[in-house]
């Protein structure tokens, strides 16, 4: 290849250097009722993190004095690193955590601009392939380790949407991971070169335990898919647990969008924190 056209592809590697400010467009207007959690006594902003081709934006969040603190990886919704998942990180960071929201789609461009998630899919999520994030999310976690602040044997990771199914990706790749809390991620699906395998293909090799949590009345995903993964993951003999909550839909711990079910989003992060300490990230 000509270095000119080397240049090119370098260029196009990194489309989103800095994260957005406030909300993506797509989900305007918000919620009257959103959650805002405060950074008083945190330290919480915009890092950046070497990946194996360059630089990624993340959002951080930890306590403002200390160190060592348990660490939990944040995965965007397909809406990318916005001002909910910002502040889901300052609400692990209340609870004692070094939270990181690396931004995934860097390579493939800026969602928090489109206003349609039709078009959010065709023209970023739909190329960003799993690989790519497999490994950036282990370049947050060296990141980590390297900064001397986060305890990495105490990892754990959540995502939601788009990162629901990250977290079951996530939990058999990564060794180091020691437990994962996924939000209403798809389940199953069609393979492809970006997406070879979906969760209910390697529900026999986790390597960390998944909580799922799952809305009943989700119509993006069929409980059909939720059966066959707890049916998967129990003739594998895992450790891993799937909750449905009846009466909730997909994304009902959005707070900031009408799918928001306060009483699966707070039943839900009360399991997580039991799970994250069950089984050693806490």
């Amino acid at each position: 290849m000509m270095q000119s056209q080397l240049a090119g592809v370098d260029r196009r590697q990194f489309l989103v250097a800095k994260l957005s400010a406030g909300f993506a467009l797509a989900v305007l207007p918000v919620s009257a009722g959103t959650i805002t959690t405060d950074a008083a006594g945190l330290e919480a902003g915009e890092v950046s993190i070497p990946t194996a081709d360059g630089q990624i934006p993340a959002y951080r969040a930890m306590p403002k004095s200390g160190k060592s603190f348990p660490v939990v990886l944040v995965v965007q919704e397909i809406f990318g690193v916005h001002e909910h998942i910002k502040d889901v990180c300052r609400r692990f960071a209340k609870l004692g955590y070094m939270s990181v929201a690396p931004e995934l789609y860097a390579r493939q461009g800026d969602v928090s601009k489109l206003t349609d998630i039709q078009e959010i899919i065709a023209k970023v999520v739909g190329k960003v392939p799993d690989a790519q994030v497999m490994s950036d999310l282990d370049a947050a976690t060296d990141w980590v380790e390297k900064s001397g602040k986060g305890d990495t044997r105490r990892l754990g990771i959540t995502g939601f949407c788009w990162g629901g199914r990250i977290v079951w990706l996530y939990a058999a790749h990564s060794s180091k991971l020691k437990a994962s809390v996924a939000w209403y991620g798809r389940l199953a699906g069609q393979a492809s070169e970006l997406q070879p395998k979906h969760p209910i293909d390697i529900a026999g090799s986790l390597q960390a335990p998944v909580l799922g949590l799952y809305g009943g009345k989700d119509q993006g995903i069929p409980l059909q898919t939720v059966e066959q993964m707890r049916a998967a993951l129990k003739a594998a003999g895992s450790p891993a647990e799937i909750v449905v909550y009846p009466d909730a839909g997909h994304g009902f711990n959005a707070d900031y969008r009408p799918s928001y079910n306060k009483e699966a989003a707070e039943d839900g992060w009360k399991r997580l924190q039991q799970w994250f300490k069950k089984y050693g990230a806490a």
